[in-house]
Order: structure tokens, then C-alpha cells, then sequence
């Protein structure tokens, strides 16, 4: 009888305590068992793929990312420039790598021009998802210290007196800044000749030396060769002047009229990257984007940070691949 007693005591005591077992999982928040099924990220370097060579604003951007990443995420951010085809081989690239988080692309408003005049090896909308915009900035037009101009007024008559015989860089073909080059071509009533270079640095270096007469670049990479002398800025894409050069007037007020050339940079992934990672990415870059430093540092370089989910930046693609969809058909810009 004791014993018998003595096992049910047991048996209720046992029962007892896995209640209480229970009881404690399901006070634990589900915020935290997810957490705690979920592996840390990053544990391990992440790679962010430039498309273009260094040099230009996409790389500049990219190593302010990359430096800002490896500081706040306790792992190496490495910048992996694979420059070619006016950033499709890097596109290319980063859309056929795995989905973890550890590959992402750093991209600029050329990314929804290529739509444009290429055949794609990937879907612009479906092949890689919007992580976070970084800015947005002015192109400018810039000429050789060597070329009689001092303003876009200049540049128009002495592309008028010599029709043709002007020639005009840009960092690749169907770029950002050969569309601008051609907009340009089409609302002043002029014939520059495009030269495609590979990326923004190397096309300045041409203009600098003096063996094409005029750049159609972002102000960011242009900025310290204009503030050298190696370089003259005659006028500025954004809807208003630039705080970066406030004495350079716009394009517009230059006697092109209507004229506007604003490029955007930001950062995107694989599909199918984890929208967990997708949302710390985009908090971490947001965080960044809020620092003094960086602030201060992308002003003085004619950038404007932009802080915005993931969703707005897929907004702003997909509107951009309709509107310079419609501005390659207009001016009849195609693939050379």
C-alpha cells in the first residue's frame, strides 16, 4: 500500500513538471524561438559586386558600403569589381549567385536603362530584389581644360560651327551617361559623337589628357578633377544647382531647357535571399546612411543620402525601366 502510495506521488510529481515544461515554451516569445532557430547573420565575409571599373561613382559608393559593412557587421565587406558590358556581366553575375546574403550588388540608374537597349541574360524585376537606395545625384558636363568652352552655351555653338566633329565620353553604352548624352544631342539640337569607355574612371582619364573633348559623367567621380582644373564643369543635370559646385549652373538654365539628368545608386540581391536578411540590410544601410560622417561626406561629394524600404526602391526600378524605355525610343538611342 506504501508503495503503491509512493509511485503515484511520483507519477503526479512527473507530470507535474512537464507541465510546467510546457508552460515556459509557450511564455517564450515567438520573436525569440525564431531567433533562436534562425542562424546568426553574417558569420562569415560578405561580397559586394561593382559592375563597373574602379573609379566611378558606383565603385565610390561601394567602398564607403564595403568599409561601412565590415565596421557594423563584425565581418569583411569585399568590394569584387567585374566591370563590362555597361554592367551586365556583373549583373549577371550577382543574379545567378546563391541566395544567402553574403553576395549582394551595388547598382546606379543604368541598371533600368539596359532594358532598354540589350537583350537581358537575366529579368531586371525578377532575378535580383531591392535591399536599399543610397542616393541620388547630378551628372554633369564637363570638358577638357584644352577645349575653348567655359559654359554649356559655349559647348552648343562650337558643336553647331563644327557639327560632328566633337566628340563626347561616357562610362559604356546604354549607360547612364550615354543616355544623358544623347537626351542632351536631342534638346539642344546638336551632334556630339559618343566614345564609350569602360566606366566612369577611364573616360575622364581620356578627357583629362585631352583626346576626347567633352564627359557626360556623375558628379561625384568628376568632382575632384573639376576642383583641380584638370577638368571644367560647364553645367550641372539636377533640377536645381548643386551645393557640391553652387556656382555651376544647371543645363537647363544653360539654354537647354526642360533638360534633367539625376542618377540613383542603391544596393540589390539574388532572389530569393532570406527577407530576414533583406530587412537587417536594409536597417544597417538606413543606420549608415544616418551617420554624420557619412552624411558630411556624401554632400561634399554632390550626393544626397535617400532612406527608404525595400519596396520604394522596387518602385523606382520598375518606373525607371518604363520611362527610359520611352526615352530610347524617342530619341532613337540604340546599342553601337
Amino acid at each position: 500500500m506504501i508503495e503503491s502510495t509512493r509511485r503515484t506521488r511520483h507519477a503526479r510529481m512527473r507530470y507535474l513538471l512537464a507541465v510546467a515544461s510546457l508552460s515556459a515554451v509557450a511564455c517564450v516569445p515567438a520573436h525569440a524561438q525564431k531567433s533562436a532557430r534562425e542562424p546568426a547573420y553574417p558569420v562569415k565575409p560578405l561580397r559586394l559586386i561593382v559592375p563597373f571599373p574602379p573609379g566611378g561613382a558606383n565603385d565610390l559608393l561601394g567602398r564607403l558600403l564595403g568599409q561601412k559593412f565590415t565596421e557594423r557587421l563584425g565581418q569583411q565587406a569585399v568590394v569584387d569589381n567585374r566591370a563590362g558590358a555597361d554592367g551586365i556581366i556583373g549583373t549577371n553575375l550577382a543574379a545567378n549567385s546563391p541566395a544567402d546574403g553574403y553576395t549582394l550588388l551595388m547598382v546606379s540608374t543604368s541598371y533600368a536603362m539596359n532594358p532598354a537597349l540589350h537583350k537581358l541574360p537575366y529579368d531586371p524585376i525578377k532575378s535580383l530584389v531591392p535591399v536599399a537606395i543610397l542616393g541620388t545625384g547630378p551628372n554633369v558636363i564637363a570638358a577638357s581644360a584644352s577645349v575653348p568652352v567655359k559654359s554649356v552655351k559655349d559647348l552648343i555653338a562650337l558643336a553647331k560651327a563644327r557639327p560632328g566633329q566633337l566628340n563626347y565620353a561616357s562610362s559604356g553604352i546604354g549607360g547612364f551617361n550615354h543616355f544623358s548624352g544623347e537626351l542632351f544631342n536631342s534638346m539642344a539640337g546638336v551632334k556630339l559623337t559618343h566614345v564609350p569607355f569602360k566606366g566612369g574612371g577611364p573616360a575622364m582619364t581620356d578627357v583629362i589628357a585631352g583626346r576626347v573633348e567633352v564627359l557626360f559623367n556623375t558628379l561625384t567621380p568628376a568632382l575632384p578633377h573639376i576642383r583641380s582644373g584638370k577638368l571644367v564643369a560647364l553645367g550641372v543635370g539636377g533640377a536645381k544647382r548643386s551645393s557640391a559646385v553652387p556656382e555651376v549652373p544647371t543645363i537647363a538654365e544653360s539654354g537647354v531647357p526642360g533638360y534633367e539628368g539625376s542618377i540613383w545608386w542603391g544596393v540589390l540581391a539574388p532572389a530569393g535571399t532570406p527577407a530576414a536578411v533583406i530587412g537587417k540590410l536594409n536597417s544597417e544601410i538606413a543606420a549608415i546612411l544616418r551617420e554624420p560622417e557619412v552624411v558630411k561626406r556624401l554632400t561634399a561629394d554632390a550626393a544626397e543620402p535617400v532612406i527608404a524600404a525595400p519596396e520604394y526602391f522596387g518602385r523606382l526600378i520598375a518606373a525607371d525601366i518604363a520611362k527610359w524605355g520611352r526615352v530610347a525610343r524617342e530619341t532613337g538611342l540604340k546599342a553601337e
